[in-house]
């Protein structure tokens, strides 16, 4: 896989001109000039730059990780340092849109660079881009153009301060609208919700839990094709528990069923829940229902 480590290195490649910073670039169209993406279908690549762009794209994949971005409408997407892209049937787009490109140690030293980090929207699955409104549109487009004149006619020592802060405000707006879609998609959640719980009643039901071990949860998102993260931040959002949690409440229900079967010590119990050691199911089961397994049993036998 080809990775790039300049800004330089990666424009070079898509076949665009050089930056005027050698850490920044921005390209803003209103209908001409560049807008960074190959003409052909390319191998997987990586980088050491940030991107934010917006793009309407008419035919072709953008594919992201294991997915792809969803184009049907305008969608504003962020892509970290060292995530695969890789462009497939000749990618055809509109010529309006724009594109900042920052290497990562343009924020060294920032706030910008710690805050950074906390936004979802750079590990999102792809077809999780941001969906503007025509109002919401135009909001970015607003600190675009700012940063863009910045960018073109002010290199001088408060450049990259001023650029900085005009990013932080576009991220801090992004964030407000992905707030607002994940309000839109109650659907999309239970969907996913019902995907989680079906794989692992799957996972349960052929056995696989004592043969592989409980299911890590990079393991259940990507049998689902979405990022850890997004998987979590979505079940959080809307039923106030992460992966882990609605993981951990399926195997202590799990554990119920199992105790109350006669002839099983709980070091076979947990062994079959795929617990590699009894100890750690003893204590999570406790922590989650207030009482030991032994305790439960006792409480709870059948007669």
């Amino acid at each position: 896989m080809q990775h790039f480590k300049t800004l330089s290195s990666y424009l070079d490649y898509l076949e665009l001109p050089r930056p005027e910073h050698p850490m920044l670039s921005v390209f803003n169209s209103k209908g001409d000039g560049y807008l960074p993406c190959p003409r052909e279908s390319s191998p997987p690549i990586t980088n050491d730059c940030y991107t934010i762009s917006f793009k309407k794209y008419v035919e072709g994949d953008l594919n992201y990780g294991r997915t792809k971005y969803d184009f049907t409408n305008g969608a504003l997407i962020f892509i970290a340092p060292r995530q695969v892209l890789q462009w497939d049937n000749s990618v055809v787009f509109e010529r309006k849109g724009f594109s900042i490109n920052f290497h990562e140690d343009f924020l060294k030293g920032t706030e910008l660079a710690l805050q950074i980090k906390k936004y979802g929207f750079f590990s999102y699955s792809v077809n999780e881009a941001l969906h503007l409104s025509p109002k919401e549109e135009k909001q970015i487009e607003s600190i675009v153009e700012n940063i863009e004149i910045e960018y073109q006619n002010n290199q001088d020592v408060f450049s990259r301060e001023i650029i900085i802060s005009q990013l932080s405000t576009l991220f801090k707006y992004a964030n407000r609208f992905y707030e607002r879609q994940f309000f839109n998609r109650k659907e999309i959640t239970n969907d996913l919700l019902e995907q989680f719980n079906q794989y692992l009643t799957e996972h349960f039901e052929s056995g696989q839990l004592q043969e592989k071990g409980i299911p890590s949860i990079e393991q259940i998102a990507d049998k689902m094709s979405v990022s850890q993260r997004y998987l979590s931040d979505t079940l959080k959002k809307e039923t106030g528990k992460t992966t882990t949690e609605h993981l951990h409440l399926r195997l202590i229900d799990e554990a119920k069923n199992v105790l109350l079967k006669p002839n099983k010590n709980i070091s076979e119990v947990a062994y079959e829940l795929g617990f590699e050691y009894p100890q750690y199911f003893s204590r999570l089961f406790k922590k989650k229902e207030g009482i030991s397994p032994k305790e439960f049993r006792e409480k709870y036998k059948m007669n």
